[in-house]
């Protein structure tokens, strides 16, 4: 398991909180009150409060349409509260903060987004290209880049694919590709939004070991999910949005899962 790859990372510096040493629990983001509508009229979340804490393994649950992926593009910054707040590695994550370049370099350095869809991450020539392209934007040297990716492709199992086109590759392997292109930027913290959807049952398997090993190598993992298998291999705490976009519950996986009315009125079962 390559150390510099996998290793946490205090890249981020005092911009974006503070970048000395942290305890396991203490929150890395915290949101109050989160609210969020599309267009100012389609509520996607409803005065969310929650925490993601240092070293966790935390599921997002719920039906689809309850706000998981849209909670998860805030967390990475991507969208911005239409009201409440939220607040990473210390600091106010705010779209003023962001175009700050000291600031958005160092939140960007801390944070890697995994997507559902896996053509809209990758963009490059060929993997080798697509695998390099964020480091290199974070002003690492050719060089150093390229030893990155080398032991990314190598720790995924695809050094083989290093000079195909993404777009000639098959759904798992696009998956292991956008995956290396986030691991090569060595976060602190890995958001997966649906990470087994249209995976075959081999590679679903294969990538919930990949998030258990990240984990216990010092990485903090989000994964939003209505996938009930994935958050009982993956997941130690669970938060369940309802389809009023709110949180409705929150705890370990298997006090959640047993919930048969809970997960009744999530609509994650039958």
């Amino acid at each position: 398991m390559p150390d510099d790859v996998l290793a946490p990372s205090n890249a981020a510096g005092p911009v974006c909180g503070s970048a000395a040493p942290r305890a396991l629990g203490e929150p890395l983001f915290v949101c109050r009150e989160l609210s969020f509508s599309y267009l100012g009229r389609f509520p996607a979340l409803e005065k969310v409060s929650l925490e993601v804490l240092l070293g966790e393994r935390l599921a997002l649950l719920g039906a689809n349409g309850c706000g998981k992926s849209t909670l998860l593009k805030v967390l990475d910054g991507l969208l911005f509260p239409t009201s409440g707040t939220v607040d990473a590695f210390g600091s106010p994550l705010t779209e003023d903060n962001l175009e700050d370049e000291q600031y958005s370099r160092a939140f960007r350095s801390r944070v890697g987004f995994v997507f559902q869809n896996s053509d809209a991450q990758v963009f490059s020539s060929t993997v080798e290209e697509e695998v390099a392209f964020g480091c290199l934007q974070l002003g690492l040297g050719p060089a150093e880049a390229g030893d990155r990716v080398a032991d990314v492709l190598g720790m995924l199992g695809i050094t083989k694919l290093a000079g195909r086109s993404p777009f000639q590759l098959s759904g798992g392997e696009k998956k292991r590709v956008a995956i290396a292109s986030v691991l090569v930027m060595n976060p602190e913290v890995l958001l997966f939004d649906e990470p087994t959807a249209g995976l075959d049952p081999r590679t679903q398997q294969w990538l919930a070991e990949l998030l258990v090993e990240l984990n216990r190598a010092g990485k903090t993992v989000v994964l939003a999910t209505h996938d009930l298998d994935l958050v009982g291999d993956v997941a130690r705490r669970c938060v369940v949005l309802g389809e009023d976009h709110g949180v409705v519950a929150s705890g370990p996986p298997a006090g959640v899962l047993a919930d048969r009315a809970l997960m009744l009125g999530a609509n994650l079962v039958r």
